[in-house]
């Protein structure tokens, strides 16, 4: 029998994850009380159970039994019930966000401060995230791209990238993006803008692309920055990582940082380590006012 515990932050996409693995077969149950989880396991791993794929959804609804999951799960093991732990994460600040949104208290924000209840969620969660089997960051993925991911792992048993690399490309005059872990300035190229025939065109454009990368600069910029990343990338995962944001910034985030974008891209999604994502956070903005 397969059993996955399901876990992690308060608004990180666990009921998305259920979902998922609902829709996948599995029979799911979610809020499990602590002190049964170790006979529910036992029951559904017997010989005369049919079930074959199990999720259980856990986290900090559990209240204070939580911390004895630790040495339920040690005995678990000790009993030869496998188990993997899928732990869904988030930025502190998009999990503000999405709170707010949902207009959702936090179930720990006892004075009312959505901020420290997350505080205090992640300690107390501390134990699950550093036994999980698989870390997925939903910052910075639509509800449709955590899906994809969920699918890989637990549909098609595709091995698991523990790192997301998101290459970002946005305008310097909209501001730099927070969650950036490394920021680039392409504002050195040539600016196609100053062409009247390439103005309304974008970096997904091959005039453009051509334009931007007729400069030996440019693939200079391109092999340095594509060699740092390589670099980086397996120091982060030592760290224990799981995302990376990557952001090339030009002045309004339409030409030359939507080519780089576009190139790094390019030359890193084929690899097997880790996912990539690309993303173009203002490539719009200047139609949408009109310019």
């Amino acid at each position: 029998m397969r059993l996955v515990i399901v876990t992690g932050m308060s608004g990180a996409g666990k009921s998305t994850a259920m979902k998922v693995l609902e829709d996948a077969g599995y029979f799911c149950v979610d809020n499990l009380p602590i002190p049964f989880v170790d006979k529910f396991v036992e029951l559904t791993a017997s010989g005369n159970s049919e079930i074959t794929k199990v999720a259980l959804g856990i986290d900090i609804r559990s209240g204070k039994l939580l911390s004895d999951l630790e040495q339920i799960l040690e005995h678990m093991s000790i009993k030869g019930l496998d188990y993997e732990i899928l732990f869904l994460d988030a930025s502190d600040e998009v999990l503000v966000k999405r709170y707010k949104e949902t207009r959702r208290m936090h179930p720990l924000a006892e004075t009312g401060s959505i901020a420290q209840g997350i505080t205090l969620e992640r300690e107390h969660l501390m134990f699950l995230k550093k036994q999980a089997d698989y870390i997925i960051d939903t910052s910075m993925l639509l509800v449709r791209e955590l899906k994809q991911e969920l699918d890989k792992i637990f549909v098609q048993n595709r091995e698991f990238k523990n790192l997301m690399i998101t290459v970002l490309s946005f305008g310097f005059k909209y501001g730099i993006p927070s969650d950036a872990d490394l920021v680039f300035d392409v504002r050195f190229l040539p600016n196609p803008y100053y062409y009247e025939e390439l103005r309304k065109l974008t970096g997904n454009d091959q005039e453009i692309q051509d334009f931007v990368m007729g400069y030996d600069m440019a693939h200079v910029f391109l092999d340095k920055l594509d060699d740092m990343v390589r670099f980086l990338v397996p120091n982060y995962v030592l760290e224990g990582k799981n995302q990376l944001v990557v952001a090339i910034g030009c002045t309004g985030g339409k030409h030359r940082s939507v080519t780089l974008a576009n190139k790094l891209y390019e030359r890193l999604q084929h690899q097997n380590e880790y996912g990539v994502k690309l993303d173009h956070r203002d490539i719009g903005k200047d139609a949408a006012r009109g310019k």
